[in-house]
């Protein structure tokens, strides 16, 4: 059965993405088999696991995405007759980053911020869909939206665990009360259903932190023992590396020019993420 862990933080620009792209590519590079999910109207997941012109031609060629899953069908084209039903294997791209790894890929498109107009009974239609395919991979990452809505419901019903990649600069932990909140609704209102932080990491920061830095990871340090959330020992640095391997399309461990301290780091979260959640 796999295991569901979905990157979420309330705020923007802490690297969620490229740490469930790294995280994925590391887990599939290790001969697991690994389900990406792009849960973000912006579709930076799928544009950097697919490549620019792979991702306009999905586009172009009107193919399903996690839009079409959540709405339960594909809008009539000129080759149908009407609308079609769309299964989850419908959406799924496989091997989009080597054909030598199991690596899918559920897509998105800027059309799922759609959903948030009529969100109604869209709540748990990700997890249904994942339920059927447990069985055909080991890790399922998700990389959520920065916002609180239909979306994070979603991520909340498809997910066993969480990671918080949290940026170290100012307003550093602005986002986490609101995600404490989030989490305890969801888990007050449905019980019968268990999700668990797997951690707060430190992502996106310098290899020689100033006072700035260090006084946000004390604040995100004070919050996150409030609300009794471990943090990450392994941290991810900033590195040029990580949005070059997306160019590039490989894992910064074979990326070009990328250093030795940020394979280190990015190896270091990963085998620490998939201990704790049982991978």
């Amino acid at each position: 059965m796999s295991v569901n862990v979905s990157f979420i933080n309330m705020k923007g620009g802490v690297g969620k993405t490229s740490l469930a792209m790294q995280s994925a590519i590391y887990a599939a590079w290790n001969a697991k088999r690994v389900l990406a999910i792009d849960l973000d109207p912006q579709s930076n997941l799928s544009q950097a696991l697919l490549g620019p012109s792979e991702y306009v031609k999905l586009l172009k060629a009107s193919k399903p995405t996690v839009v079409q899953l959540l709405e339960d069908y594909q809008p009539a084209a000129f080759t149908t007759g009407g609308p079609q039903p769309v299964a989850i294997q419908d959406v799924i791209i496989k091997n989009v980053w080597s054909r030598n790894f199991c690596l899918h890929l559920l897509p998105c498109r800027l059309e799922l911020s759609h959903v948030l107009r009529n969100p109604a009974g869209k709540e748990r239609k990700l997890a249904k869909a994942l339920a059927k395919i447990a069985d055909s991979y080991d890790l399922v990452i998700i990389d959520c939206a920065p916002t609180e809505s239909v979306l994070t419901d979603i991520a909340y019903f498809a997910s066993r665990h969480v990671v918080v990649p949290v940026k170290p600069e100012f307003l550093a932990a602005i986002g986490l009360p609101l995600l404490a909140r989030s989490l305890e609704t969801f888990r007050r209102e449905n019980e019968d259903h268990t999700i668990e932080m797997a951690g707060v990491v430190f992502n996106h920061g310098d290899y020689q932190p100033g006072p700035e830095s260090n006084t946000s990871v004390r604040e995100v340090r004070a919050l996150a023992k409030v609300h009794g959330w471990p943090i990450f020992e392994n941290e991810v640095p900033h590195s040029k590396a990580i949005p070059k391997s997306a160019r590039e399309a490989s894992a910064v461990e074979h990326t070009s020019y990328a250093r030795t301290g940020i394979k280190r780091a990015l190896a270091g979260f990963c085998a620490e993420l998939f201990q704790k959640v049982g991978v």
